[in-house]
């Protein structure tokens, strides 16, 4: 939940700004990419291949991909940057952009869920302080872009936090099913991974580079996958 509520809390500065640089927001955007990364590599594959061995974790990775495909595939929704997705369909803008960040976080708090599910509760923490990180500068790319469109502050910022809560869902579903059924945790660890992996390469790190900021954010990346890695290492 708390990780969840950190996307609205970074898009708290709507409330006092309409702008802010685009070469900041591709920072931003690059450090949120730089800790899934890491998240991705310290926090969810190599515990899965320390459990499950290498094949294990193969076969979850690339299902977890595959399900982001088609799920990002299937279902209608907005980028600002990018542009509509997914089927046609009526739904209003501010709803199709919800969708578009529901299918972000939603593998992000199943991550958080799984490595809490593995009864690691420090490494757990490590997790979820890493996804509350990145959040915040997602929180802000929501929430300005809705100033933007003539969308009031505080509602703004509502969707933005709202964006956020999908996350909870994800972490109670990930802890339930590795705690019921055990032996599937090195595949949920996987699985997450995968996940979150294809949402960093598809979508995360494109949209940093769209506006010639490509140095600048890879910059952002490597800074937030420095502090994820220092914040597994040291106490996960």
């Amino acid at each position: 939940m708390v990780a969840g509520l950190a996307t609205g809390a970074g898009a708290l500065p709507v409330l006092f700004t309409r702008r802010v640089s685009h070469r900041i927001l591709d920072v931003m955007l690059g450090f949120a990419a730089g800790v899934m990364l890491a998240a991705t590599a310290f926090s969810l594959l190599i515990p899965a291949i320390e459990l499950g061995g290498i094949w294990i974790t193969v076969l979850g990775t690339a299902i977890g991909g595959l399900f982001l495909h088609l799920v990002d595939r299937f279902t209608p929704h907005l980028h600002f940057i990018s542009g509509p997705e997914g089927p046609s369909s009526n739904l209003r803008r501010i709803w199709l952009l919800i969708l578009a960040i529901t299918i972000h976080n939603f593998p992000e708090g199943l991550a958080v869920g799984v490595s809490f599910g593995s009864g690691d509760m420090r490494a757990g923490m490590a997790l979820a302080t890493g996804i509350g990180l990145q959040n915040m500068p997602e929180g802000l790319a929501v929430a300005l872009p809705l100033v933007r469109e003539k969308y009031h502050r505080r509602k703004a910022l509502w969707y933005a936090t709202l964006t956020g809560l999908v996350e909870p869902v994800g972490g109670l579903l990930g802890i339930s099913i590795v705690t019921l059924a055990r032996p599937l945790l090195p595949l949920g660890l996987a699985f997450a991974a995968g996940a979150m992996l294809f949402i960093v390469c598809d979508e995360m790190i494109p949209e940093s580079h769209r506006k010639g900021h490509e140095r600048d954010a890879t910059f952002g990346l490597m800074v937030g996958f420095i502090i994820m890695m220092v914040l597994d290492t040291t106490f996960g």
